[in-house]
């Protein structure tokens, strides 16, 4: 019988990215009802830390494998650790978060351990067969498919910012165990040398805490720079409506919504988005939303907690004068 659910734990200088504590939180949500212990798997060099908070974010056990040959994510050395552990334990189910390396590893794994595999997804629960249900968007998010996998172990990609992430308990106590990394030459076909970080310092849009969006109200990829002062102010990350990025003047990786990237900041702030469903489907979930929109009947103001109606070409530097007296 396939034993627990475990959670790919995904981490950078020491800190676990947010997905893989999202995930934590809905793996224990979910065994509460079958009794099986959710497993943090940790790869990497000096993961003890890492460890640790996997264990203090819910997790009943926690695999580390440590070793320099895994300090930085490559797919043969990855996949094939994983693999090798999963046919030993013989998980009922790999989560990972729908990242780049999520989507990397995943379905090699899947392919490796001959299970099912669910990409993308933005929902997870049981099924009244005990089965874990996965959904997912497709036809670029007009429609939902609902997906039983019966074949284990299940591999599944979560997409980030679908389930919260809980808090931390310090007084829980996760079984830590540790497991040799068995890696040969054929699996380290490629080796990192170097990472090089983008050269900007606002944070991730999917780990944000504050976001400033633009939409197709920009009037075009120059006006953006008003959303970049405002948010190096406050520390925000710029987001984008699809209509911006179809138009060219945003990078894809900038998008927000269903086809783009679903966050969940505590400050959202959208600047010329009419509220369209595929972009409310990508921040609906945010704390505090502010809409500043010129039109009075914009579909972003019923969702918005606070609404300026206004031209954003003059309020968004009058917000971020006002940010900047606050911060001084």
């Amino acid at each position: 019988m396939a034993k627990g659910i475990w959670v790919f734990i995904e981490h950078h200088n020491g800190l676990i990215r947010k997905v893989s504590l999202e995930l934590l939180y809905q793996a224990k949500i979910i065994a509460e009802t079958s009794g099986d212990p959710v497993i943090a798997v940790v790869l990497g060099k000096d993961i003890s830390s890492v460890a640790d908070t996997a264990g203090t974010y819910g997790a009943d056990k926690v695999i580390m494998v440590d070793d320099e040959k895994l300090e930085n994510y490559t797919t043969g050395a990855y996949t094939s650790v994983m693999n090798k552990l999963a046919r030993e334990e013989e998980p009922q189910a790999i989560l990972l978060g729908n990242t780049a390396v999520g989507k990397d590893l995943a379905p090699r794994l899947a392919h490796r351990l001959g299970g099912g595999m669910a990409s993308d997804c933005t929902g997870m629960e049981r099924d009244e067969k005990d089965y874990l249900r996965f959904t997912r968007p497709i036809y670029g998010g007009k429609a939902f498919s609902e997906l039983t996998i019966t074949s284990k172990p299940i591999v599944a990609t979560i997409r980030p910012n679908t389930f919260p992430s809980g808090a931390p308990d310090p007084t829980h106590q996760a079984e830590m165990v540790k497991a040799d990394a068995v890696i040969d030459g054929d699996d380290l076909r490629a080796i990192v040398k170097e990472v090089v970080l983008a050269a900007s310092l606002r944070p991730e849009l999917i780990e944000a805490e504050i976001i400033i969006s633009g939409g197709r109200g920009m009037k075009g990829p120059e006006n953006f720079a008003l959303l970049e002062e405002c948010a190096d102010t406050i520390g925000a990350a710029v987001g984008a409506s699809r209509a911006a990025v179809d138009a060219g003047w945003r990078e894809q990786k900038f998008q927000v919504g269903q086809t783009g990237k679903t966050v969940s900041p505590t400050l959202y702030i959208a600047c010329g988005i009419s509220g369209a469903i595929q972009h409310v489907a990508g921040m609906g979930s945010s704390k505090v939303i502010v809409a500043i929109n010129k039109d009075p009947d914009a579909n972003i103001f019923t969702l918005a907690d606070y609404g300026i109606v206004g031209d954003l070409f003059e309020i968004v530097p009058l917000l971020t004068e006002e940010f900047k007296k606050l911060k001084s």
